[in-house]
């Protein structure tokens, strides 16, 4: 019955999308048919809903927005929509590129996915909201049975009765453990052993039975998944291998066959990796045109302030220790590296970084450069070949690497980047390598597509401004 319903309830939701990207597109059209202009009738732009209406079906879909979303928050739900607007703007945009790029309306288009994501959006959240607040007062429940009394049980059962508008009800523990029974757990009753679970659901209204055992305790779980999935009830399992909280946990069918779980501390999102590389691309191409336009100038004013080549490369270390060949224009005497030995001993910086205010290796020409961070732009080819992106952590030499202890190493864990935190976070008043690390890792912990482009946004204000430059 459960699943008729679903069914039904994800059928409305597609006609009602499917009216939604209609609205969105004609509210457009009319929006933008006062301002004059060249403006064609109605149906000359609606081809797009031929190309829209499945690429939007195909990602909802794959953001499980036509799942439950009883247990998602309304930032999730915002945040899913924003990343099906996302992709799906561009893959609609790239078919009006190619097929009518000269006669649509870019006002028609944009507004169209400004309004389906604002009326989808509306429709998800209200939906989310109005649920909530009916579960709440007992509509739309489901009925749950926890097997185990013991930390994990009693914390899964906490978040339950603390999340009402999930509508989600315990009827009671199952004990894993033979022995005494014991009467309730977190007031809620124990209805009896484990070997009795069958007859407790024959006797029970239950819609889901919920295994939350530690990895102590062995119970022979697949019978009873057997049996109660033959009886139409749906089984979960709180999985407890090890108890990593710094970690990220995902559980994953490897080859649709066997299943693994994984443990990391990056985000593996791949779709919004996919547009941070887009983003990185795009972002390369411009800095690769405006590096060349500046080119003869830079490289004319380098040549005659000192002897040496244009462009400098360096091995530098990236994604999880591979070695890279970074491009920068030269700014400093070609004897830098044999002179840095003798100036270790007024390293500014604690840790494995080198920083000197006032270094004599720099050339007049290179100051400049650096301060107006015109010295990175050769950089944007190693962004574009996928070595570095446009956002991340600064890449370290091999031998600043080879002085990292087992903590700092994460920050390379990532590809580096042009820009990133330290930055943007005032990197002249940062003297201790302690803090650059731990805002680098503060970067991979919470890195979204959205702080990529706030550090985007902070770094041409730093750079303008030419503040925090070495």
């Amino acid at each position: 019955m459960l699943k008729e319903q679903t069914k039904l309830f994800n059928r409305l939701a597609v006609i009602g999308d499917i009216l939604v990207l209609f609205i969105a597109l004609y509210l457009a059209y009319k929006i933008r048919e006062p301002f004059g202009g060249t403006v064609r009738e109605f149906h000359s732009y609606a081809w797009i809903l031929i190309i829209a209406i499945p690429v939007w079906f195909f990602l909802l879909t794959r953001y499980q927005l036509y799942s439950s979303i009883r247990r998602l928050f309304v930032f999730d739900i915002f945040s899913r929509l924003m990343n099906v607007h996302i992709v799906g703007g561009l893959i609609c945009a790239a078919f009006i590129f190619f097929l009518d790029r000269e006669n649509y309306s870019r006002t028609i288009y944009g507004g169209f996915v400004l309004f389906s994501f604002a009326f989808l959006s509306i429709e998800r959240i209200g939906l989310r909201l109005l649920l909530g607040h009916l579960r709440r007062r007992g509509f739309n429940t489901r009925h749950l049975i926890i097997v185990g009394t013991r930390e994990k049980a009693r914390r899964f059962h906490q978040l339950i009765k603390e999340h009402a508008d999930w509508g989600l009800e315990i009827i009671g523990f199952v004990q894993a453990l033979d022995g005494e029974l014991q009467k309730e757990v977190e007031g809620d009753p124990v209805l009896g052993h484990a070997r009795d679970l069958l007859e407790i659901c024959k006797n029970n209204q239950v819609d889901e039975v919920v295994f939350c055992l530690p990895k102590d305790l062995v119970v022979d779980a697949e019978n009873y998944v057997r049996d109660l999935e033959e009886m139409g009830i749906t089984v979960r399992m709180v999985l407890e291998f090890y108890d990593i909280c710094a970690s990220r946990r995902q559980l994953d069918l490897f080859q649709h066959e066997i299943p693994i779980l994984t443990f990391h501390t990056k985000s593996l999102d791949a779709q919004q990796l996919f547009l941070k590389r887009l983003l990185d691309i795009a972002g390369a191409l411009v800095g690769l045109a405006v590096s060349a336009l500046l080119f003869p100038f830079i490289a004319l004013a380098i040549k005659r302030n000192s002897p040496g080549p244009v462009l400098f490369s360096q091995d530098r270390v990236g994604e999880n220790g591979r070695v890279f060949r970074c491009w920068k224009f030269r700014s400093m005497y070609i004897d830098a590296e044999e002179r840095k030995k003798g100036l270790m001993a007024q390293n500014e910086m604690k840790g494995a970084i080198f920083k000197m205010k006032d270094d004599p290796r720099i050339t007049p020409v290179g100051k400049f450069l650096r301060r107006t961070s015109l010295d990175e732009l050769p950089q944007f080819w190693n962004v574009l070949r996928g070595e570095m992106s446009l956002v991340g952590t600064r890449p370290p030499t091999p031998d600043e690497v080879a002085q990292y202890e087992i903590w700092q190493r994460r920050r390379i864990s990532i590809k580096p980047g042009l820009t990133g935190k330290w930055q943007v976070s005032g990197r002249n008043g940062i003297e201790d390598f302690n803090a650059i690390v731990r805002l680098d890792l503060d970067y991979i912990d919470t890195w979204s597509l959205w702080l990529d482009i706030k550090i985007l946004l902070k770094t041409l204000v730093v750079v303008f401004r030419r503040e925090g430059s070495c």
